[in-house]
């Protein structure tokens, strides 16, 4: 049978297939540590739970209309005022099934076939393909001092007459590097002078350390919301520990919220109820818990910057926010598949190679699990790669000897 030519152009998630290696490793019994995960491992907040519940409890669980319910719609203006200070209404809110639902529906609404989408290298796996999907074409930036840091002038030189968007998501998966506040005020300012849509992907944005801010774009507009070309997406999978409930959103002009409101109604038809109604609770309800996760993570996230400083020749550019570090081991090896191949065959680590994020030699490295696993995740690294390290270690209930350096 005849499979789409798009269909089998579309390679498998990175991230998913390396998580279902995992899993499938450590259900035959294997030592697995998944230092590749993207979601934090602390507990959904009550208040989340307690509203799923009641809706449960209720047995009135139906459709919502396609754009979300009125109740997840005030939750999101209610945050939106609080944390980026825009007055907006229900008309500028699509609510969709995951902050990755609700960009694709948007550069679905936006593309024409072969128009052009500009993706800030490292860059999450998922943008790219989400391009090829809406028939666009993704232009892949990378800054010509070959820091994580985007610059402007790159950009600039990329935009053609076929250029529609450029996408920005800060603090950035895979780096954890959160791009300055003079860069985001350039590129709003950039987009709204060329007439271009500006996807800020925001998913990270309570998830920040040291006392650093995520910079807000709205800051820097001088459009209203109802003619913004800025189309912020957010949701509520990364800050409350919320992977699984799959609700996220958009919030933009009501022009374009109208047509992706019509593409998802022809897809998925609305968000499910349930799992909005717990959104609405997280949202709504006590905040410790965000607080607490991003302390959590960055005393993780020194914990992992330490370790892997241990290791000599590897370049580290220490994370200012998510749950991710994007360290430079190309000092032992340029091929970041193979380095990964090689640590998960001979040490039992999980990692996401830095091919996948447009940026070869890198490893992505999660800090979210346990500091145990980070420790030990890390010494299993070292011991694979680094001629310095003691030739034995212990990895499950098995003394091993490094017979290839």
């Amino acid at each position: 049978m005849k499979i789409s030519q798009l269909a089998k152009s579309l390679p498998e998630s990175a991230t998913l297939r390396l998580n279902e290696v995992a899993r499938q490793l450590r259900a035959r019994g294997e030592p697995v540590i998944h230092l590749g995960g993207g979601e934090p491992k602390s507990k959904v907040p009550m208040d989340a739970i307690l509203a799923a519940s009641s809706l449960l409890n209720s047995g009135e669980i139906r459709y919502t209309p396609s754009s979300g319910t009125v109740e997840m719609k005030k939750a999101i203006i209610r945050y939106t005022e609080e944390h980026y200070h825009r007055v907006i209404g229900p008309e500028h809110i699509l609510v969709s099934n995951g902050a990755k639902q609700a960009i694709s529906v948007a550069l679905q609404a936006i593309l024409d076939p072969q128009e052009e989408v500009i993706i800030l290298a490292p860059y999450w796996v998922s943008y790219p393909e989400m391009v090829r999907i809406a028939n666009g074409q993704p232009v892949i930036i990378y800054s010509e001092d070959g820091r994580f840091h985007p610059r402007m002038e790159d950009i600039e030189q990329a935009v053609t007459s076929n250029t529609r968007a450029v996408i920005v998501n800060s603090p950035n998966n895979p780096t954890g590097i959160a791009y300055s506040r003079e860069f985001i005020e350039q590129i709003v300012r950039f987009c709204e002078k060329e007439g271009l849509y500006l996807i800020m992907d925001d998913i990270y944005n309570q998830l920040m350390f040291d006392g650093k801010k995520f910079a807000n774009c709205f800051e820097f507009s001088t459009k209203s919301p109802d003619d913004t070309n800025i189309i912020l997406i957010n949701g509520v999978s990364k800050m409350y520990a919320m992977t699984g409930f799959r609700i996220g959103w958009a919030i933009t002009n009501p022009r374009l919220i109208e047509a992706m409101d019509k593409i998802q109604g022809q897809t998925t038809s609305c968000p499910s109820a349930l799992l909005q109604a717990a959104a609405v609770g997280a949202l709504n309800g006590v905040q410790d818990t965000v607080e607490s996760l991003r302390i959590s993570l960055q005393n993780k996230r020194d914990v992992l910057v330490t370790e892997l400083s241990k290791i000599d020749g590897v370049k580290i550019t220490k994370p200012d926010g998510t749950f991710y570090c994007f360290p430079d081991f190309s000092a032992y090896e340029k091929d970041s598949v193979k380095l990964a191949q090689m640590l998960l065959e001979k040490a039992r680590v999980v990692t996401i190679p830095g091919k996948e994020f447009g940026f070869e030699g890198h490893l992505r490295i999660s800090f979210c699990g346990s500091i145990k696993d980070i420790v030990e995740g890390v010494e299993r690294i070292r011991w694979v790669i680094d001629p310095s390290a003691p030739n034995e270690i212990v990895i499950g209930e098995r003394k091993l000897v490094r017979d290839w350096l």
